[in-house]
């Protein structure tokens, strides 16, 4: 390699800057999961066994654990369970908690709605939407003042305004004009009584990192990020999985296509994509020509406005 225009230099310095870019964010990420472990008396992480949620407990394993000396992660796993996730991905999130030795805690939309504090519209309304009752409900059971989420700021433009120390008042709403500044890495993490923060640690990353990351670190998935053949319907632009939640409507042509999550959550509201891609490395490729954000295409919820998200934020949601 005898010049800086040799396409072999050029692919050796791309490779080293994504080396050193994901680099930067695994150590930002990790200083975040200690800066939250010394900073509040009671916190904990949202774990769904989704892919942000596993890049997130990568790093905090780099983060606690020592492969000499050993160690735990000094906080409780937490998922809100609307009781219709795909069975793919709650048994993947147990089985990583138990190797783990890590406390993993479920509370449940069905348990909400036998308490009486959550009441659907209609039979069929989705409890994704309700996920922020249940999950104001364990923070005041376990008195948690930290809750640390896998949410970037590429995913929708809500997101975008979000601080990685994100206050929430007693009620558990954010105001996006109350928000603190972050200048230089530097967190206020006072409190008042009531109040909470939620963290994102991994704010700053966009889908491609995660799965540049994913592929780098060998992260382990649950099956549906990858290529698989399930049938689906074609419905308002989306591709709906044909489930006992989700069934066909009658003037819908069910087709048995090969598709994959880019993001995973309740049944009734997350769609798959077309897909062929098997492994992180395919995904990488596949991400780096998509032109639609993967919550746009594939999350049912997000679409009802502009401002849904936004508007299930300053009530509480993730």
């Amino acid at each position: 390699m005898n010049a800086p225009t040799d396409p072999r230099f050029l692919q050796a310095a791309t490779v080293e800057l994504s080396r050193a870019h994901l680099d930067a964010l695994e150590e930002e990420t990790i200083f975040i999961l200690r800066e939250v472990a010394a900073a509040f008396e009671r916190p904990a992480l949202l774990f769904s066994g989704g892919k942000d949620s596993l890049v997130m407990l990568k790093c905090a394993e780099k983060a606690f654990i020592d492969r000499q000396r050993g160690g735990k992660i000094p906080y409780p796993l937490l998922m809100v369970d609307t009781g219709h996730n795909f069975p793919e991905v709650t048994a993947f999130r147990d089985r990583r908690a138990s190797e783990l030795g890590a406390q993993l805690i479920v509370r449940s939309v069905e348990d909400s709605m036998r308490r009486g504090t959550v009441r659907l519209a209609h039979p069929g309304e989705s409890r994704n939407v309700h996920q922020s009752v249940t999950l104001l409900e364990a923070i005041e059971e376990f008195g948690f003042d930290a809750l640390i989420g896998g949410a970037r700021r590429d995913e929708e433009k809500a997101r975008a305004k979000e601080r990685i120390f994100s206050h929430r008042d007693r009620f558990g709403q954010w105001q996006p004009k109350d928000q603190r500044p972050e200048l230089w890495a530097l967190f206020n993490t006072r409190l008042q009584p009531g109040e909470h923060f939620r963290v994102f640690p991994i704010s700053n990353w966009t889908e491609l990192d995660v799965w540049q990351y994913i592929a780098r670190e060998k992260v382990a998935l649950p099956s549906i990020y990858y290529a698989h053949q399930r049938p689906v319907v074609e419905r308002k632009g989306l591709l709906v999985p044909v489930t006992d939640l989700t069934p066909a409507h009658e003037d819908e042509q069910v087709q048995e296509r090969w598709v994959r999550f880019r993001t995973v959550g309740d049944i009734t509201c997350t769609c798959p994509v077309d897909s062929h891609a098997a492994t992180a490395e395919q995904v990488v490729m596949e991400t780096l020509t998509a032109d639609v954000s993967e919550r746009g295409a594939t999350r049912m919820d997000d679409k009802t406005s502009d401002a849904s998200m936004e508007k299930r934020k300053k009530e509480g949601y993730f």
